[in-house]
């Protein structure tokens, strides 16, 4: 069968189709700011105005009746209690430990307040700007350039940028000295590219059997099949004897990987929930064909909702519209993982912050899921603009007000390696629009469990040994040829060291001080960072890759295919969770990280020469393409497990966290804390 390889690179925008982002450098650009709405004094958001806003790179003021639209995140009431309680709730050393509360206590306690909404609306209409939404996060409010200027104390200009011509605030934005305590946040202002995309690459892979592995271009486990004849020799140094590449894993394989089969779990009683944008009609149907042909139980009646309107998707020329494979690819894996669990799936209604935020807030607000899956992220350091400071604060404020509901969230942790000029010129998943080498956000987020990716290598009875997801490549070569067409480091996992997140209190006692303290550039900070990843599952695109099955919106057509990326390990990974809610009688995990850590020397130690494949300087396997691709008989040398900038070692490491889970692993959480 013939498989398209979809996009997945961030796309260029149009400045009148961009969503707002402000910048963390403040520009040194002064503008004469016109008077603020309220006459008693107003108070200044620092760290506003995006990079991009330049003085030389001011293209002039923006038409004053030109329309925008703006979104005020709100702060909600006890900020501080809130950062303290979603601690207390997740530590298994406090006494609030698992006291979690009910999204309407939440709301109650933590959520915006009437009166902080109705100073907010009033101060926007009184400006000229119309109210569009309201929730208990935010102000949606549209309108003219003029009132916006008149609200937000600020000019807008028009910029030259990388990606064009952009609209932005040229000074920071100053808010009425009443409101301002508020206030969490302003987006909208400014025009940017930035968006998210998903982390995940699809091969030429063929479909297997419902029960047993038997196509020739592929070994049922690492290291059964010899690579052909008609195949060029490895170079010295690489494995020897060669062999092919694993077949595409099923999820029976990666349960009884990573323990679950051994545990008897079925995640029965948890309910997980899978976040992307958009949403595919045939999503359960794919799913139960899915299970049944690899030997599964489908959906039972209930078993699988949605949250989805079509009639609200915005922007699908940007997102990848009509493009399913992601969302089939975290239900198949996540139910695969945990065939009792129910799932749920939000879509966005487009791959930008707003949209998304509001899917990640429906979930809290309602309280529709005990974990949440996200196989997405973005840059947060680009040449067009860097993320939104108020887009993180809003995102961390839900994810808090997630952990205190007992709430967990994982984020895959991107598949751009280190993220440096190398990895971004040669990388399949990597922005070429990224500044310096950087970890993605949300993923990130001190709030929420970083998943990376491994590559990994099966046995006769199941798990042999993991190695870092990392693949080098050698291009496409033909039966007979006497050499390897060149080729270069294609795919890894994402890691590395935050520049602006504190460590957060639950990696004090495990990350190396030294690494949390040496950003991405080779900087050293005083203050150590979050590090990334917290634990991580087969993600591997060649050496590894996961069969994943969808219908083709277009033709009609259900076909399987191989995977590769994070975006496999984030949602295998709610799926391990889902079975350890279960372990523990049902209770929920909530926030993870703090119990991931405290169960690190318990986890599979993921090292970059793992014992069962010593002996060879390179790791390689030799890539088959299969008789149902268009390339048939085709060959690629695979190198495998080493992710560029992020070396694996004993313990915590960049480039895994601290390793993969497993059956002792995951039945710890039936013995308490």
């Amino acid at each position: 069968m013939t498989k398209a390889v979809p996009r997945h690179r961030r796309r260029i925008a149009s400045a009148t189709t961009l969503t707002a982002v402000a910048a963390f450098v403040t520009a040194g650009v002064a503008f004469a700011a016109p008077s603020n709405a309220d006459s008693g004094g107003t108070a200044t958001l620092s760290g506003t105005t995006p990079g991009y806003a330049t003085a030389s790179a001011d293209q002039g003021q923006t038409a004053g009746a030109a329309q925008l639209t703006v979104r005020v995140y709100l702060a909600g009431q006890d900020a501080a209690g809130l950062d303290a309680y979603a601690k207390a709730v997740s530590d298994p050393n406090s006494a609030s430990y698992r006291h979690f509360l009910s999204a309407a206590e939440v709301r109650n306690r933590f959520g915006a307040s009437q009166a902080q909404t109705e100073a907010v609306t009033k101060w926007l209409t009184g400006a000229g700007l119309t109210v569009t939404g309201t929730t208990t996060h935010w102000v949606d409010v549209k309108g003219s350039v003029d009132a916006a200027q008149k609200a937000f104390g600020t000019r807008l200009h028009n910029f030259s940028t990388p990606a064009g011509t952009l609209r932005s605030n040229a000074s920071d934005v100053k808010v009425p000295a009443d409101v301002a305590a508020a206030i969490l946040g302003v987006a909208g202002l400014a025009q940017s590219t930035q968006h998210a995309v998903t982390n995940h690459q699809k091969i030429d892979n063929t479909a297997r059997g419902p029960v047993q592995n038997n196509d020739p271009s592929c070994s049922d486990y690492y290291g059964q099949k010899l690579a052909p004849s008609s195949a060029p020799a490895v170079p010295s140094g690489y494995t020897t004897p060669a062999t092919l590449a694993q077949c595409s894993l099923v999820p029976s394989e990666l349960r009884d990987a990573y323990g679950v089969t051994k545990t008897g779990l079925t995640g029965k009683g948890a309910t997980i929930a899978i976040v992307n944008w958009y949403g595919s009609p045939t999503m359960e149907a794919d799913a139960n064909k899915y299970s049944i042909a690899h030997g599964d139980k489908p959906f039972a009646p209930g078993q699988y909702s949605e949250v989805n309107d079509p009639s609200q998707w915005t922007h699908q020329d940007l997102c990848g519209g009509g493009d399913f494979g992601e969302e089939s690819l975290d239900v198949e894996m996540a139910h695969g993982l945990a065939p009792d669990a129910k799932v749920i799936t939000v879509a966005a209604n487009s791959c930008f912050d707003s949209d998304l935020l509001a899917a990640e807030a429906t979930i809290v607000d309602n309280h529709l899921a005990d974990i949440v899956s996200n196989s997405w992220g973005e840059i947060m350091y680009s040449t067009a603009g860097d993320i939104d400071p108020a887009a993180m604060k809003a995102y961390d404020q839900i994810f808090k007000q997630g952990a205190v509901e007992g709430i967990a969230f994982d984020f895959s942790s991107g598949d751009c390696m280190n993220g440096d000029a190398y990895s971004t010129a040669t990388g399949l998943n990597c922005d070429p629009t990224a500044s310096r080498a950087q970890v993605q956000w949300p993923t990130s987020s001190a709030w929420v469990t970083s998943v990376g990716g491994t590559a990994l290598g099966l046995n006769k009875n199941g798990y042999s040994f993991e190695a870092p997801m990392a693949d080098t490549r050698s291009g496409r070569t033909a039966p007979g040829a006497t050499a390897w067409a060149p080729g270069g480091q294609t795919f890894g996992a994402g890691g590395g060291v935050s520049e602006t997140i504190a460590q957060p209190w639950y990696q004090s006692w495990t990350v190396p001080h030294s690494m949390a303290t040496t950003l991405m550039d080779g900087t050293k900070t005083a203050q150590p960072k979050r590090t990334i990843p917290d634990i991580s599952l087969n993600g591997d695109l060649y050496f590894s890759s996961t069969l994943v099955g969808q219908t083709d919106q277009a033709s009609g057509t259900y076909s399987e295919g191989g995977y590769g990326g994070t975006s496999v390990s984030a949602p295998a990974w709610a799926g391990v969770l889902a079975s350890a809610q279960q372990a523990q009688w049902g209770i929920p995990v909530g926030f993870a990280n703090p119990a991931i850590y405290a169960r690190g020397w318990l986890t599979n130690d993921v090292v970059q020469t793992p014992r069962q494949i010593a002996g060879s300087a390179v790791h390689s396997v030799v890539f088959q393409y299969p008789a149902s691709s268009p390339v048939a008989g085709m060959y690629r040398l695979i190198s495998y497990g080493v992710d560029e900038g992020l070396p694996a070692a004993r313990g915590y490491d960049l480039a895994t966290g601290v390793g993969s889970p497993n059956a002792v692993f995951l039945r710890s959480f039936g013995f308490g804390r």
